[in-house]
This record gives structure tokens, C-alpha cells and sequence, in this order.
């Protein structure tokens, strides 16, 4: 038997919110693009720190990605199932906190382990902010409010091989995981005030097993086994440059 999903009663939201929820979806936007690139350029300066090759470095790499591709499919049900505002106020929460635990881990394996963290909270504030602008403006204002936050997102790739860049040669690689701290918090206030609540009254299924095949098979496809000549380097460190006259 089919269930059709019936949206609640929700008031218009002010122009208030509608100022404000442009600029908070937005930078949750170039958050989120930021973190898939901006540790690229600090890879020899954190291998050197955690004592690996820079090789072993690649999961920490492909870990956010990874965990953005497999839990962004099912926002969407955990936005209907327990509010935009909470499930957007948690995925920020989250995502500040992995990153934070990200800059002050010393091992390898806590810093993929806490990438995986930082990619759920990220896969669920792209997909719930966007359901969040549909719903609350109205077709002939959706336009220009989806091209508004689209454009951080964007950027966010663009930028974060430079900005790391910066980070590591003035400050510390951790300094890459402690930005997102003080503009999460900002985010998480403004979320609390500003961003409406839509929620789904009928309670539909979550599909689980189609959900655990597809996260199987994106991880097949984006995880391959370590050659044996790679593995062989793991914990090897790269020979200095050649300097030449």
C-alpha cells in the first residue's frame, strides 16, 4: 500500500527570513565545496606531521567525498522525517565538530575516521538547504535564490587548494580544520532563528537495503586495493628534491 506524504501547514516566511536564508545556505554551500579540495596542497606537510607516506594519504582525501556521496541520497527522508531546521542544525553541528576533531588528530586512521564524520554533516546541509529554498520561496523569486548559492558552491573547489596553500605556510595544517569552527557557530545561531521548519506528516519508509547496496557500490567504485608497489612505500618518506646546479 502506497502512502502519500503530506506536507504541514507551514506560515509564509517573512522577508526577514527571506533576506537571511540566501547568505546561510550559501555559506553552508562553500563549507561544504571548500573542504573536498583544501587539504590538496597541505598532503606533504600533513604526512610529514602524522608520520606516513604521503601515498596513505589519498584516504583522507577520498574519504569526504565518498561519505558525501553515499548519505546525500537519503537527506531528503531524514529532512521529512525530522524537520529541515534540526536536520540542517545537526548536519552544521556535525560538520563543525569533525572538523575540529580532524585538526586535532595525530593518527591516520582517527583522521579518516573523522573525515567520514565532516563528509555526513556535509552531505546533509547541500540537499536540505535546497529543499529549504524551494520551499520557501515562490517560483518566480526560486531562480534567483538558487543562482545566489550556487555561486559559493562553486568557488568553494576553486579556492581551497589556494587557501590551504596560504594556511600551511603561514600557520599550522590544523588551521585548515579549525576555519570551519567560528563560521559553524555562526551558522548553527543563524539556523535557530532564521530557518523555517518543513516536515512531512506521513512517516514513509526509509529504504534500507537500497540505501546499503548503494553505498556498497559507490564505495566499490571509488575504492580500488593499494598496488603492492605502493604498499611497499607506506611508511616511506619521498627523497628530497634534486637540486640541481
Amino acid at each position: 500500500m502506497t502512502t502519500t506524504a503530506v506536507r504541514t501547514a507551514t506560515p509564509e516566511a517573512s522577508p526577514q527570513t527571506k533576506r537571511f536564508l540566501p547568505w546561510l545556505i550559501a555559506i553552508s554551500f562553500f563549507m561544504q565545496s571548500l573542504d573536498t579540495t583544501i587539504l590538496n596542497t597541505a598532503v606533504p606537510v600533513v604526512s610529514q606531521d602524522l608520520h606516513v607516506a604521503p601515498l596513505a594519504m589519498r584516504s583522507v582525501l577520498a574519504v569526504y567525498t565518498l561519505s558525501l556521496a553515499v548519505f546525500i541520497p537519503i537527506s531528503g527522508w531524514v529532512a521529512d522525517r525530522f524537520g529541515t531546521r534540526r536536520v540542517f542544525a545537526w548536519a552544521i553541528g556535525l560538520f563543525t565538530l569533525g572538523s575540529v576533531l580532524c585538526g586535532l588528530c595525530s593518527d591516520l586512521h582517527l583522521l579518516v575516521a573523522c573525515r567520514v564524520l565532516q563528509g555526513i554533516g556535509g552531505a546533509m546541509m547541500v540537499p536540505v538547504g535546497r529543499l529549504t529554498l524551494v520551499r520557501t520561496f515562490a517560483k518566480s523569486e526560486l531562480v534567483q535564490a538558487m543562482s545566489f548559492v550556487a555561486v559559493p558552491g562553486l568557488a568553494g573547489p576553486m579556492v581551497g587548494p589556494l587557501a590551504g596553500g596560504l594556511i600551511v605556510a603561514s600557520l599550522s595544517w590544523r588551521f585548515i580544520f579549525f576555519l570551519n569552527l567560528p563560521i559553524g557557530l555562526v551558522g548553527l545561531v543563524l539556523v535557530l532563528m532564521y530557518l523555517p521548519d518543513y516536515r512531512e506528516q506521513s512517516r514513509r519508509r526509509l529504504d534500507v537495503l537500497g540505501f546499503v547496496l548503494f553505498g556498497a557500490g559507490t564505495s566499490g567504485v571509488q575504492v580500488k586495493p593499494i598496488p603492492v608497489s605502493e604498499a611497499k612505500l607506506e611508511n616511506v618518506y619521498p627523497p628530497k628534491p634534486f637540486m640541481g646546479a
